[in-house]
Parts: structure tokens; sequence; C-alpha cells
């Protein structure tokens, strides 16, 4: 009990620097290129976000490499991520960048249809999801709402929602929760209730058994 009431006071005493708010909070070591950030938003440091939808409430933890992906609410993202990781034209020739990044090697201008191929392999990743340390998710990939990522994981195949995958290529282990409880919760869409709503019913959030019973 004492140590809950240290970690409370301790979080209490943060820096008003520290708080987020509706406004994303990005580091200063980050940049962000051709995105649109949701309210309440961290980007951590040392991440690169390039053309990607970040919805309200998600943070990454730094280190993170996401390209070409929609993220919804909520999502919780550990570091070393990298989520749409680029494709090699291996049907050419040569599968080297330089084939359609051209003007870096100063052959002439890059290549848009290949990089127009590569954004319609969108990544799109549901709400309440985490994913843990170190995972790499493939193009195109659709990862459900509540789904779980394990620490090293290389997701080759969508993910259904509350569902919890593991290892490379990622696999299904279990569940979160029992068909009937999942199909509760993803009615409830409690991830779109607004800031008021949230705040009155924040404790509902904590107890499965209480937040079932009211919706």
């Amino acid at each position: 009990m004492n140590e809950s009431k240290e970690t409370l006071q301790s979080y209490e005493q943060l820096p008003e620097e520290n708080l987020l708010s509706k406004i994303p909070f990005i580091d200063p070591t980050s940049h962000v290129v051709a995105s649109n950030l949701g309210e309440w938003v961290k980007i951590g440091p040392n991440s690169s976000i390039v053309e990607s939808d970040i919805g309200d409430y998600t943070y990454n933890a730094g280190d993170n490499q996401i390209i070409y992906a929609t993220i919804g609410n909520y999502c919780s993202i550990a570091s070393h991520v990298r989520i749409n990781p680029g494709n090699h034209p291996t049907w050419r020739v040569t599968q080297h960048h330089m084939t359609y990044r051209k003007q870096m090697y100063q052959l002439g201008t890059d290549d848009a249809d290949f990089f127009n191929w590569i954004r319609t392999h969108r990544v799109i990743i549901g709400h309440d999801v985490w994913i843990g340390h170190g995972v790499v998710i493939m193009p195109g990939i659709t990862i459900g709402t509540g789904a779980v990522i394990g620490s090293g994981a290389v997701v080759t195949k969508s993910v259904q929602p509350y569902e919890v995958v593991v290892g490379i290529p990622a696999k299904p282990i279990k569940k979160r929760f029992s068909n009937d409880v999942i199909a509760k919760l993803l009615a409830s869409e409690w991830w779109k209730w607004p800031r008021e709503e949230l705040e009155a019913r924040f404790e509902e959030l904590n107890n499965l058994e209480l937040f079932l019973s009211k919706h």
C-alpha cells in the first residue's frame, strides 16, 4: 500500500513539461513527415514517422520507424518497433535501392511508380493494441483491436482482435478473452469516448466485470 501511495505522489509531482495534452508531444530528436497525429499522443525519442495516421492517446517509447501506417487510438508501442519496413524490387536485376532512389546516386529522378506501389501496402492497426519491444510488422498487415504482439515478433500475417501472437513468424497462442467478451468489447467502442466520458467512466476500464455489466 505504501508503494502505491508513493507512486501516486510521484506521478502527481511530474513537472508540467512532462504532462501530455491535446497537442501531440514529439520528442525533439524525432521527425514526423506528412502524418496526422491525434490528441494526447506521444512520439518518443529517435523516432521516424512518415505518411502515417496515429490515433488519440497512442504513444511510442522511442527508436521507432513507422511508415505508411494507420494506427488507432490507445495503442502502446514499445521501443525499437518497425512498422512497414521498406520493400526492395526482387524482380529486377539488382534489388539495390539505387534502382528507385535514383536521385541520391545522380542517376535521374526517383521511381515514383515504385514508391506508389509501396504505399498500397499500408499497415492497418486497430485500437488498444500493445506492440512489444523489437517487433517488426511487415507491409500490408492488419492487426485487430485489442491484440498483443509479443516482443521480438515478426508479423507476416494479419492478427485477429484480442489475439496474442508471438515468435518469428508471429503465430497466435491465445485470445485475451472469450469470444463472447470480445464481441461485447468491440461493440462498446469505448475507444471513441470523448474526453468527458472517459473521465467520468475511467474506473470502469480497470474492472472488466463492471465494464461488461454497464455496456
